[in-house]
């Protein structure tokens, strides 16, 4: 018999385990584009939606046994859909229906409080995004005091929460104290027929794109520096509002549809009124006003040198600040476009009558979207260099000019000329300083620097035992790996993808360590180059040890990472210094507690906390401080101390007590920014 023919096994390619696809990078997800107004408007119908890509996030529910997005609830926020005037919780959404899923979540609807959810979630996720690809690392939200926690580890705040039908009324605010951001809903106002609204009809805050971002950016600013909420000057809480409008209107140049329209529409004219330039147009049209909440092009708002000396209120002063960001963003994208223009009009410059050609427009929003990033991601990043409190406009220039020196050493295309020239010409000039040029700007180095042992413990390896979570006996995770230093695990941590409550617990963990290297330093050195105060002092205001000398509180250590045009990497320590002094706005008794006329009762804090200190950038390669930026003197400082004393003194009865406290300089129940977001709080 023949041989029975051999048949060659073929592999079934559909045997074996079931192979799934990677996990997605990006949710998709609707939102309204600026608020729903603009779907009742012909001119702007059909560009009310966008679609953004907020990171993939899932949770497991172990109930169900699968995976949900609900509420939604991720790593940075938590939706909580309770409505107190209505006595309801609306149901949260589930954000990985497969329907959703398939549909990039709800349409967008003010009558649906699903879609809601998913709108203060996409656009607060949007806005994160955009500040950590800013600094190059996770963000964190500030910690819960902790005199407040028994354990120390419930000061940190994992996730931020959204309420976005918290209360009836024209207000959304940022509360420091609930670690939260509530959103109001409110009837619009009578006589808004000609607006686009009807009289009467319900306005949702959480359905504006451009407050979420705002109230979502003050939440972000917070979590860096919590002490921008102390108001020792009138620039502070300026700044807090400047530096959230900033966030919100330049994440307009991110919907290339309206980025478009704006474009084709004013002939590539970014410096005529448009919807790029507007905060919140339909919440300023509902309460009654002509045109949007605020506006980076408001006439009222040209240039002038002598605008900042009579305006005090916190908006229009912050308005200010955002009116030269934007005339700066405006000085860079037309000499990037300038050569567009060229071409276009064979070297005149001058565009004829009529429509713009579209390959014109979708160049010229090219350019506009990216000098808008380079802009808003210049305002993020001067936030590493800025001093630990008290803060001016002055100061924030100088961090601007710095921030973007160390990144990109070569400004090619002249931004940071463009912001001093901004900045100058509506008056904000640094304190004490002879020239605006970078050189003159920039924050300096220790005329002397430390020597090299005195930083050398935050280098070296050292073993910080956890028995948090381990049984007695067994090793750490770091004793298993080999000692690592504390500011090398910092190092490590701090990136994008790792827990953000692993780097909260390392940085607190070289805030100890730096704590203890800082006793170690000369003192004389200390009060020269940095204004800290090392050795004892005669003065019963100042907080102090057993041994008289003053306390000083490591308040923040963090990792700025980031890489320039060229792709090379800039790492830094950021260290944040202060001490602390009691004040009365007395300045009698102030005197008669310094020089022991009168004694110090135990429980008496004064009326306000006067501080002083710095922020140290130092380099990581070299072991040098790259720049200190002290306070404008030593905690001893009476001149400084009595500057605070004539601000607080000036300040309206309502100012003073909302932000300025009424004993000790604490907030107590108060919500600063309830207070600074309602509807009578900006007249213009």
């Amino acid at each position: 018999m023949p041989p029975e023919p051999v048949v060659e096994q073929q592999a079934d390619p559909c045997a074996g385990a079931l192979h799934r696809p990677p996990v997605p990078p990006h949710r998709r997800l609707r939102a309204f584009a600026f608020d729903p107004s603009l779907a009742a408007e012909l001119d702007t119908s059909g560009l009310e939606s966008v679609t953004l890509e907020v990171p993939w996030e899932e949770s497991w529910d172990e109930n169900e046994r699968r995976c949900v997005l609900r509420g939604p609830v991720g790593r940075y926020v938590e939706v909580i859909d309770h409505d107190p005037a209505s006595r309801a919780f609306y149901p949260p959404v589930e954000l990985n229906d497969p329907y959703l899923l398939a549909r990039d979540g709800h349409d967008p609807s003010e009558s649906n409080p699903q879609f809601h959810q998913q709108m203060v979630y996409a656009v607060a996720m949007t806005t994160i995004r955009h500040f950590e690809n800013a600094l190059g690392r996770a963000a964190l939200w500030s910690d819960r005091p902790f005199h407040e926690v028994d354990d120390p580890e419930e000061a940190f705040v994992e996730r931020l929460r959204i309420h976005p039908h918290a209360l009836r009324g024209a207000n959304a605010y940022y509360s420091p104290e609930r670690k939260a951001l509530l959103f109001g809903y409110f009837p619009a106002a009578e006589g808004v027929h000609d607006r686009g609204l009807a009289p009467g009809a319900t306005i949702f805050t959480c359905l504006s794109y451009d407050v979420v971002a705002h109230e979502t950016a003050h939440a972000l600013l917070d979590g860096m520096h919590s002490r921008f909420i102390e108001a020792t000057n009138p620039d502070v809480l300026a700044l807090h509002e400047a530096f959230a409008d900033i966030v919100a209107i330049f994440q307009h140049f991110t919907h290339p549809e309206v980025l478009r329209h704006t474009i084709a529409r004013t002939r590539g004219d970014l410096g005529r009124q448009s919807l790029l330039a507007e905060l919140a147009r339909q919440m300023g049209r509902a309460i009654g006003r002509r045109a949007a909440l605020r506006n980076a092009l408001d006439p009222e708002l040209r240039p002038h040198p002598s605008q900042l000396e009579s305006t005090t209120e916190p908006h229009d002063r912050g308005a200010i600040l955002v009116a030269a960001v934007f005339d700066a963003f405006l000085q860079i994208y037309r000499v990037r476009v300038a050569d567009l223009l060229r071409i276009a009009t064979q070297g005149t410059g001058v565009l004829p009558e009529g429509d713009i050609h579209p390959d014109l427009v979708a160049r010229m929003a090219r350019e506009a979207a990216t000098t808008a990033r380079h802009v808003l991601h210049m305002c993020i990043r001067a936030l590493d260099y800025c001093p630990p409190f008290g803060i001016d406009f002055g100061d924030y220039l100088r961090a601007l000019i710095t921030a973007d020196l160390t990144l990109v050493p070569y400004d090619q295309r002249n931004y940071r000329a463009a912001f001093i020239d901004a900045f100058r010409a509506r008056g904000i000039l640094p304190h004490g300083l002879r020239g605006l040029g970078e050189d003159s700007l920039r924050w300096q180095a220790p005329a002397t620097q430390l020597p090299a042992r005195a930083l050398a413990p935050l280098f070296d390896a050292i073993e910080l035992e956890e028995t948090s979570g381990r049984s007695e006996g067994e090793p750490s995770d770091r004793a298993r790996r080999g000692a690592v230093s504390p500011l090398r695990d910092l190092v490590d941590l701090w990136t994008l993808d790792r827990e953000r409550r692993d780097v909260w617990r390392a940085a607190r963990r070289l805030r100890g360590r730096l704590q203890r290297v800082i006793g170690g330093w000369d003192a004389e050195w200390a009060a020269r180059e940095l204004h800290l105060l090392l050795d004892p002092v005669d003065l019963p205001s100042v907080y102090r040890d057993a041994s008289g000398r003053p306390t000083t509180e490591v308040h923040s250590a963090r990792i700025a990472r980031r890489r320039g045009p060229r792709d090379e990497e800039v790492v830094e320590l950021v260290v944040e210094i202060t001490q602390r002094r009691r004040a009365w706005d007395d300045a009698d008794r102030q005197t008669e507690i310094d020089s022991g006329a009168a004694a110090l009762r135990e429980d008496d804090h004064g009326d306000f906390r006067f501080r002083s200190g710095c922020t140290l950038l130092i380099d990581l390669s070299s072991r040098q401080v790259r720049y200190a930026i002290r306070a404008r003197g030593p905690i001893s400082d009476n001149r400084v101390l009595s500057a605070q004393r004539r601000y607080r003194s000036s300040a309206t009865p309502g100012l003073r007590i909302t932000y300025l406290g009424d004993r000790g300089g604490r907030l107590r129940d108060v919500e600063p920014f309830a207070f600074l977001h309602g509807p009578a709080a900006s007249p213009r």
